[in-house]
């Protein structure tokens, strides 16, 4: 025996269809922890655990096994999150063999908003302390911001039975956004997030709001971090719009030395430009939609496909933005048999279905 302690759980899901769901999960899960499939056996390997999903007729049975015990509601509070998700309105049921409750979640962090900017006329900063500043440091990029509202106190989420976020409603219902780190100050036990403000007239942003009206002094809390690991390459082609351009920045800033970047960024005009400073050596190509001709579209799949083709089999290829713009991506990038650890593809936003932060 190693000595070294393991916690366990073991859970049940009931879809509409477990073949369908079993594809789903493979697909998904691929962004952000290592997946491994044998016929009906599937094992997903991240830092925090690994979860073990076989399907067994018409279920699906779950075997989590993680380090701590705070991992081991995270992972299965991951899980149920995406399985309900999964099946959508079909029926579905998920049964764990520890049902417990929990007040709170595991990984939440109350966070105090320090002070508000703009860094370009559409990208606002907000820097909120956080008193333990250790688990953003480094790793996942991703959190989601959690806003109580104004005039209330604050009722934070907690866990239900089945393993799902038990998310306040009612006057007490939260704003919750999914948001990129884009710096962490150590010292200053800080964070940094850039908020873009959306200019299209009549678009619901209730994140992009948050950032504009602020003050100093607002409680918050931050779930996180998650997803979005760093790329490790020597060599890296970053793509994307202004939804992914802290993350690009973020990557950029904490590159080794040596490391060789080319990066593709849409923005609106010149004025959403920004200085990314990096150790390694980074050229950009910045593209601006106010001078595409008009009607025009796909202009910056059209150059992210051009510059796959340019880059070796060696290149890290990290990509995000719209929704369907990412899938033709990925496509391309299987065609051209792209190795699957050299590549990271994700939707950051999608025109219809879902309101832009």
């Amino acid at each position: 025996m190693n000595g070294v302690q393991e916690f366990k759980l073991s859970g049940t899901a009931l879809p509409t269809d477990a073949g369908s769901m079993l594809d789903e999960i493979c697909e998904h899960f691929i962004e952000h922890s290592d997946v491994h499939r044998d016929g009906d056996l599937v094992l997903l390997k991240s830092e925090i655990g690994i979860a073990g999903i076989r399907r067994q007729s018409d279920q699906l049975l779950i075997e989590l096994t993680c380090p701590t015990e705070e991992a081991l509601q995270l992972t299965r509070n991951i899980i149920a999150e995406h399985l309900f998700y999964f099946a959508g309105e079909e029926p579905f049921e998920l049964n764990w063999s520890d049902p417990t409750r929990r007040a709170s979640l595991p990984n939440i962090h109350h966070v105090t908003v320090v002070s508000a900017e703009d860094v370009t006329p559409l990208m606002r900063r907000v820097k909120f302390a956080c008193s333990d500043i250790t688990p953003f440091v480094g790793g996942d990029m991703h959190v989601r911001l959690l806003v109580p509202p104004k005039g209330r106190p604050p009722v934070w989420p907690g866990l239900r039975e089945d393993g799902r976020t038990d998310w306040p409603e009612g006057e007490d219902e939260l704003l919750v956004r999914v948001y990129t780190i884009r710096s962490v100050d150590v010292e200053r036990r800080e964070l940094w997030i850039d908020f873009l403000q959306h200019p299209a007239p009549g678009v619901h942003t209730p994140g992009a709001d948050f950032a504009r009206d602020t003050q100093p002094g607002e409680k918050v809390a931050l779930l996180g971090p998650g997803g979005g690991d760093h790329p490790l390459a020597k060599s890296i082609l970053l793509a994307g719009d202004e939804s992914a351009l802290p993350a690009i920045a973020r990557i950029a800033a904490q590159v080794p030395v040596g490391t060789r970047m080319q990066a593709i960024i849409e923005v609106l005009d010149e004025a959403e430009e920004q200085a990314l400073p990096s150790a390694g050596s980074l050229e950009i190509r910045w593209l601006h939609r106010k001078n595409y001709p008009a009607g025009a579209k796909g202009a910056l799949v059209e150059a992210i496909k051009n510059a796959i083709t340019s880059v070796d089999s060696e290149t890290f290829v990290w990509v995000a933005c719209e929704k369907e713009d990412v899938r033709s991506i990925r496509s391309f990038l299987k065609t051209r048999g792209h190795e699957r650890k050299r590549m990271y593809a994700a939707w950051y936003w999608e025109h219809e279905g879902t309101q832009l932060t």
